[in-house]
């Protein structure tokens, strides 16, 4: 917990939104892009760490995946929750600008964060995508999904606008998954400490797919 009321109060009504969610966006989930989101700032120059902090912690509230595709779910909890809270109008601005964009949304979405608050949260939000925990969210996902592990017939789409990438969610194979997102992350990292910790959790999931497709296909 921080010291600040304002994200003592938000940590709080988080935990209590989240935490039963079994999709692998869950409130662990937010403690980690919470820590991340923390550990990068310390390293990195110039960041509010209140909007930090907020952002991290209300990136998920709504996301659009649990919301028909609304990508205006988040930004706007965002802004009823904070208004709530009596913050600063300037805050509640650079907090929903974060939840609004910081959601991967496939490769053709161009928007490049412009605020370094929201650079640190989406890497932090990203790298926990990635590694052994990256591992375990997305299998986690994919049962929620309903999803097959693997079809060697059904080939990864690259470069999907918006709408044919959320159409894809429900549909595809966990593995696939790997290829039209988590493998393209740590390319679009922001900040210097976000690429370092993506290059060994990125060398995580290669090694992993290797050890994958030896097993699939019977290799001993």
């Amino acid at each position: 917990m921080a010291q600040n009321p304002l994200v003592d109060a938000t940590y709080a009504f988080v935990k209590e939104k989240l935490s039963n969610d079994k999709t692998g966006h869950d409130w662990w989930h937010v403690v980690r892009v919470l820590r991340l989101s923390r550990h990068i700032a310390s390293k990195e120059k110039g960041a509010d760490l209140l909007v930090v902090e907020l952002g991290a912690l209300l990136h998920d509230i709504a996301d659009w995946k649990f919301h028909d595709g609304d990508i205006t779910a988040g930004p706007r909890a965002t802004r009823e929750w904070l208004e709530s809270q009596g913050a600063d109008p300037k805050i509640i601005d650079r907090v929903a600008y974060i939840v609004e964009h910081v959601s991967y949304r496939g490769g053709t979405n161009k928007h490049v964060m412009q605020t370094i608050e929201g650079k640190i949260v989406q890497d932090a939000d990203r790298l926990d995508a990635l590694g052994a925990i990256g591992l375990a969210r997305v299998f986690t996902f994919g049962g929620a999904k309903q999803r097959e592990i693997y079809d060697p017939d059904h080939k990864p789409e690259s470069h999907m606008s918006f709408d044919s990438y959320r159409k894809t969610i429900a549909t595809n194979t966990t593995i696939n998954h790997f290829y039209e997102k988590l493998l393209l992350l740590k390319d679009g990292m922001h900040t210097k400490t976000g690429k370092a910790l993506a290059a060994h959790r990125h060398k995580v999931m290669e090694d992993y797919l290797a050890e994958f497709y030896k097993e699939w296909d019977g290799e001993l």
